[in-house]
């Protein structure tokens, strides 16, 4: 009964891919051409991104569906666009460009192509082997006369149908191809997307350049990661020495005059001594913020969900924190996460103008996904001197990535993704 259940749904998932395969990658396959001819006449440059753009989603939703359905994973090749790509014609041109050169762009079209031939062929097996059981059945249950009678004879698959003996064979070749579907069809459809991932997933010249792409970003990330931190130790001692030390020393100095004031003047030393008391919990609260700048207490023992609720807490904006994890990430990454958040939090409360902000944190494919947005006025960048900028070289050293969506008039939303596993 399982395997007829998988037979079943693997012909119904055929028979889709089948009329997706025909029309979608028919329809994209000639206006990837046309759009890419076009620019020799200028019009292909503002075409080309956006039905480009769509081929790579439909190959998207192709690579889901080979992973939700057969259990085959096709990796995506795309080189990223950067981030700082301008606006208008140039921009447009410039993303047309780096589109083609896009090896996997190529290939994508390449798989449009043997989609509609191939793929389609192999894929519309499965709903086929299915429907033949029912058409050799109607076919012996007397459809078979008035087709004859009508002016000849009908072909089920090799058997000539052209009397009712015949129909009758129909009707059990049908049903030995419903027999072979239950065990077949799984198989089809698999097949047809392990043909798919043979030009949907990258080479290996391309997975070479991804790693060395990758290896680039990562060294570079950690010398950034390594100034970053003796820059936060020089910030530390400077914190020390300035705050909390000095206080420290003028509350000894202070003590000293009281040992000497208490017999002569205890009025004063008793007056010194409220002082040293005063400088005393200063102090305190001077380590205490340091430590909290250097690893807050509660992320430590409550985890990064509770750690950025309770950042939140502190806010003068009001701010809905939404937190769906099934565990905890490395003290390291949720350190780096935490801190991204507040950085990204901070911006938002002095440029934004933003009434309202909304943090959501959820783990997800072997992401841990963050986003910030904001209803302010829009308009945030990444760029030298920017505190996203720090945010993007914090969350490189972990080979994670930051996306910033701000329109002018807004709405903001700062998007990070850190590669980890949850325990």
């Amino acid at each position: 009964m399982r395997k007829l259940k998988e037979a079943v749904a693997a012909g119904a998932q055929g028979l889709y891919l089948t009329i997706a395969a025909l029309a979608g990658s028919i329809t994209l396959f000639v206006l990837s051409v046309l759009s890419i001819a076009f620019i020799l006449l200028g019009i292909g440059v503002l075409t080309t991104p956006p039905v480009l753009k769509a081929v790579r989603a439909y190959a998207d939703a192709y690579r889901r569906g080979a992973r939700s359905w057969s259990g085959v994973d096709i990796p995506s090749p795309y080189r990223p666009l950067p981030a700082d790509l301008r606006t208008g014609v140039t921009g447009q041109v410039e993303r047309c460009s780096l589109l083609l050169k896009d090896p996997a762009t190529w290939r994508d079209l390449q798989w449009l192509l043997v989609n509609m031939t191939a793929g389609a062929v192999v894929v519309v097996l499965a709903p086929s082997l299915l429907l033949y059981l029912l058409y050799g059945w109607v076919l012996a249950l007397g459809v078979w006369e008035p087709i004859y009678d009508a002016g000849g004879g009908e072909w089920f698959a090799f058997i000539h149908v052209t009397s009712q003996t015949t129909a009758n064979y129909a009707a059990l070749l049908g049903t030995g191809f419903f027999a072979l579907a239950v065990f077949v069809n799984p198989g089809l459809v698999r097949a047809h997307f392990l043909l798919a991932r043979t030009l949907l997933a990258p080479t290996a010249t391309m997975r070479e350049r991804e790693l060395a792409r990758r290896v680039d970003r990562l060294t570079e990330t950690r010398h950034d990661a390594v100034d970053n931190s003796a820059a936060e130790l020089r910030r530390i001692e400077r914190d020390l020495h300035d705050g909390a030390q000095a206080r420290l020393v003028a509350m000894g100095m202070d003590l000293g005059t009281i040992e000497a004031l208490v017999d002569a003047d205890p009025a004063k030393a008793k007056e010194l001594l409220a002082r040293a008391r005063q400088n005393s919990g200063e102090a305190l609260t001077e380590l205490r913020d340091l430590v909290r700048g250097i690893h807050p207490p509660v992320l430590a023992e409550r985890g990064l969900g509770d750690a950025v609720r309770a950042l939140a807490l502190r806010l003068p904006i009001s701010t809905e924190v939404d937190v769906e994890l099934a565990g905890r990430a490395e003290e390291s990454v949720e350190s780096a996460a935490y801190f991204a958040v507040s950085e990204s939090l901070t911006n938002a409360i002095k440029h934004s103008g933003a009434d309202r902000i909304w943090v959501d944190v959820h783990h997800a494919e072997g992401m841990l996904r963050i986003a910030v947005t904001d209803d302010g006025k829009g308009g945030a960048a990444m760029g030298a001197g920017s505190g996203l900028s720090g945010v993007e070289r914090r969350l490189g050293t972990f080979d994670g990535v930051l996306a910033v969506s701000s329109p002018a008039g807004g709405p903001t939303m700062v998007t990070m993704e850190i590669p980890c596993e949850l325990s």
